[in-house]
């Protein structure tokens, strides 16, 4: 399979040294070309951080690609398109044309199962040459830092490990070899990516690696079974892998700070014992339906977004006790009813949003103590009553819901009245005349009483 990679130089070089019983060395044409372009290929910090950053995937996709045979040459790929719209407009039977259409669309279908391979191969070529560049970077300046994170790593077998502040591009690769680490700081240095092999710390806890460049965190990182604090906050991160969800021990998880547009789809279902979720100023519009079986989950903080509204289940995180939506500005304009069945909610602000009304069970919030609804264009409740706090307001959405079951129930009385029509008329005019009948017997006493008789036998 590896003549296949005579396209990918870099990925072919760095496979051959993390495994030359298993990969064959480029051509010595590709060696000559990788040595001008990428000059300190050799220095062995340099290749042992491209092979750090190989995926641990890789092996199974080369497989299938493999396996897929050679490709199909662009004429006859084209030559099968064509002829896949000739069938198609021809007016032969359905059955006839599907099963001619099949042969040709079988080309097509190899064609496109090839690119996207390729296509997954090509991204990794592209992604080691950004590894190389940083890797030589590191080198330039960097080795007294280095030098003295070595240090530290060389101590022994610590579980508590500190190396923020040191100017850091690229981690040493005997980091990943502490495999009795619980917690690791990485803050504040300059680091691009974490490599795939960090997913080895297994006994990892608590990792802080805020405040860098990270632009994507590895697929491994699901592998990290134990790790209850994760601090991502501050970097470059457009979206957090799906693999995240499978960190079922997650308490903490900030994630502030980056470009992050969506969540995964499934992090309710996966991380079931969250506690606190930090995702504030970064480009969130909506949240996964998911989040609402978070039941866990007593703190979350969506200011500085661009959130345009709750999930309709939201009322499920009955463990919720702090809710900030504020700054979602012109996005957030309402709060749906079952935001009342946060039962046990104390704090929620959702100041500068476009809200005008709350909801009308809002008075269920029975245990709210803080209250923000400043910077809101808000109609209802009035503004001297929000001025007042929580409880104020909570005491003015009590009456005001009492109030409409009052006039709800009036309106189904007469709405009844309506619709049984004369019915109720004469059966109130024939009681008056029974009760006035029996009054008028027991006032008259014996001299009406053949009368009475006449009456009784009527009735």
């Amino acid at each position: 399979m590896d003549h296949d990679l005579e396209i990918f130089p870099l990925l072919s070089y760095t496979l051959h040294h993390s495994d030359p019983a298993s990969h064959a060395p480029p051509s010595l044409s590709t060696q000559q070309s990788l040595a001008t372009r990428y000059p300190l290929l050799t220095n062995p910090h340099v290749i042992s951080t491209l092979i750090e950053s190989i995926p641990t995937t890789i092996t199974q996709t080369l497989h299938v690609f493999a396996s897929l045979g050679p490709r199909p040459d662009p004429s006859s790929v084209s030559s099968a398109r064509a002829k896949i719209a000739q069938i198609r407009e021809t007016e032969s039977s359905p059955e006839d044309a599907a099963k001619e259409e099949q042969i040709y669309a079988t080309v097509v279908k190899l064609e496109e199962v090839h690119e996207g391979y390729e296509k997954q191969l090509r991204d990794l070529e592209e992604k080691l040459s950004e590894v190389y560049a940083s890797a030589v970077e590191s080198l330039d300046g960097g080795d007294e830092v280095n030098e003295e994170v070595l240090e530290i790593l060389e101590k022994g077998e610590d579980e508590r490990i500190d190396i923020s502040d040191r100017r850091l591009k690229l981690l040493p690769e005997a980091l990943s070899k502490n495999v009795s680490l619980v917690s690791l700081n990485l803050s504040r240095n300059d680091l691009k990516l974490l490599p795939e092999t960090i997913s080895g710390l297994e006994k990892l806890e608590e990792l802080d690696v805020s405040s860098n460049l990270l632009e994507s965190l590895p697929d491994s990182f699901g592998l990290l079974l134990n790790l209850r604090v994760l601090n991502v906050s501050g970097n470059k991160l457009t979206y957090l892998p799906e693999s995240i969800t499978q960190c079922r021990s997650l308490v903490e998880l900030d994630a502030s700070f980056n470009n992050l547009a969506s969540l995964p789809a499934n992090i309710g279902y996966g991380l079931l014992n969250l506690e606190r979720l930090s995702i504030h100023l970064n480009k969130l519009r909506y949240f996964p339906n998911s989040i609402c079986e978070m039941r866990s989950l007593r703190y979350l903080d969506a200011h500085m977004n661009e959130i345009h509204g709750l999930p309709i289940a939201i009322g499920r995180l009955t463990s919720l006790e702090v809710l900030n939506l504020s700054g979602n500005f012109s996005d957030l304009t309402e709060l749906p009813d079952t935001i009342s069945d946060l039962a046990n909610l104390k704090d929620l602000d959702v100041s500068n949003n476009q809200i005008r009304v709350l909801p009308d069970s809002f008075f269920r919030l029975e245990k709210l103590e803080k209250l923000n609804l400043d910077q809101n264009p808000l109609e209802f409740p009035p503004q001297e009553t929000v001025n007042q706090g929580a409880e104020a307001v909570r005491e003015f959405m009590r009456k005001r819901w009492e109030e409409m079951v009052e006039e709800e129930q009036m309106r189904s009385v007469i709405e009844a009245e309506k619709q049984q029509g004369g019915v109720t008329g004469w059966l109130s005019w024939g009681s008056s005349i029974v009760s006035n009948l029996l009054t008028g017997d027991a006032q008259s006493g014996g001299a009406n009483k053949h009368r009475d008789s006449y009456m009784d036998q009527l009735l």
